[in-house]
């Protein structure tokens, strides 16, 4: 998630208009889940200031401190002591599913936990390149095996992330060894109870997003909006379009002859417009400035952020407190139209997205006129020069200068005889 989580956990990245950690609490608040162990480790300072012990959002939160980052069994098993012999809910801060899956999750686990041979249930998603994911092999709805990013593929359910565990996952994973990434794996403690026996159930998830690469926030944005309801507490100029989808809010000003389409939602104190065209999915924070004649597409913004007139994002996160120059273009499609790749880790990989624009850090500038190709990461605290054309990645605290060769003359120009009377 590099370089958006430079300065904060991918948690705390907003989604329609809230931290994706804010989603997750309110998804297993609707289910009826009450109390919540949240391990927690990098950004954890961040984390525990927003959520404190949880009672702004209707639940109770206890922190379990994960000072090495030993891998997910070793985080469940922080939990022992919290779970006092229940049969308890685990789900990845980084997952986000439907709320009518997760409920029918519980409700599934209602009528399995009376066998006495119950282990666990394990959520499944159909994925398109599995070999990213843990794979999951089914004997009808029991889970035979259970294989963590398998070199040879032979299904395309994935583990969804999401499981409902009896205590007996606690004598698991004290039986589980370090995998070869050196990390005590969930999958490989799972893989435990299976072979001892116990039944480990399986749960099809009907919509589900992984927070594993940059992109997937606009995945998961996009799918939020779609369900917000539309209001209006900002004010509205004469001759400004809004959409019956779009969220203003307090403070915040729509100019006049500005067009937004919905879902899109605007947060408080921002200065929109005026002739600015926001296109659906768009998420902007709070005191944001969108200029004369911005056009923003399926993007997100962050707080107090400029995107300066005649500009275009498409396709794009942008950090908190960025200034876009006047007439920066952030490209969001391929020539040849093939799926826009990104360098992640050192390799370019497939996004499998035939538009993607950039992924901006927090605090960088751009200069008017700069250009921005699709699938570029820019680093913290870099600025981009006038006229710069940028196809590669920009590191932290970068500046990157576009210096064209000059011819310089005196001016103006006489030609013979111009100007003489004959």
């Amino acid at each position: 998630m590099r370089p958006l989580t430079f300065t904060k956990p991918k948690f705390l990245l907003p989604i329609a208009g809230k931290p994706a950690l804010d989603h997750v609490l309110l998804l297993l608040k609707n289910a009826g889940v009450s109390e919540i162990g949240m391990v927690v480790g990098y950004g954890k300072e961040q984390i525990m200031e927003r959520y404190g012990n949880g009672s702004k959002l209707g639940v109770k939160v206890e922190y379990l401190h994960q000072s090495n980052l030993l891998g997910t069994a070793n985080a469940v098993s922080l939990a022992e002591d919290f779970i006092s012999g229940e049969n308890f809910l685990v789900m990845n801060g980084d997952t986000l599913v439907d709320q009518e899956s997760l409920n029918a999750l519980l409700k599934h686990h209602e009528e399995m936990k009376s066998d006495a041979s119950f282990g666990g249930i394990v959520t499944t998603i159909e994925v398109e390149k599995p070999e990213q994911f843990g794979i999951v092999f089914l004997d009808g709805d029991k889970v035979t095996e259970i294989v963590e990013k398998p070199k040879k593929v032979k299904s395309k359910l994935a583990n969804a992330g999401v499981y409902i565990f009896s205590p007996k996952i606690f004598d698991a994973i004290k039986k589980t060894k370090k995998s070869k990434r050196g990390e005590y794996e969930l999958t490989t403690s799972i893989q435990i109870l299976i072979n001892e026996g116990k039944k480990i159930g399986a749960f099809s998830l009907k919509l589900w997003a992984d927070i594993g690469m940059p992109w997937d926030i606009l995945v998961a944005n996009g799918y939020f909006l779609r369900g917000q309801k539309g209001e209006i507490h900002g004010n509205v100029e004469h001759g400004a379009f809004i959409e019956n989808n779009v969220y203003v809010g307090e403070g915040s000003r729509i100019r006049s002859g500005s067009y937004i389409e919905g879902p899109t939602y605007i947060g408080e104190n921002c200065d929109i417009g005026p002739n600015c065209f926001i296109r659906p999915s768009t998420s902007v924070g709070n005191k944001v400035r969108i200029g004369n004649g911005v056009e923003i597409k399926n993007s997100i913004i962050m707080d107090n952020t400029n995107v300066a007139h005649l500009s275009y994002v498409g396709d794009s996160v942008i950090g908190n407190k960025c200034n876009l120059g006047a007439g920066t273009t952030i490209a969001n499609l391929r020539l040849d139209g093939e799926d826009i790749k990104m360098e992640i880790r050192g390799k370019a990989i497939s996004t499998g997205r035939k538009k993607l624009g950039t992924i901006i850090a927090d605090n960088v500038k751009t200069g008017v006129n700069c250009m921005i190709n699709p699938g570029v990461k820019i680093g913290p605290n870099a600025a981009i020069g006038p006229g710069a054309v940028i196809y590669e990645d920009v590191p932290p605290n970068t500046l990157m200068l576009a210096r064209p060769e000059m011819e310089k003359r005196k001016w103006p120009r006489r030609e013979s005889g111009a100007g003489s009377s004959g």
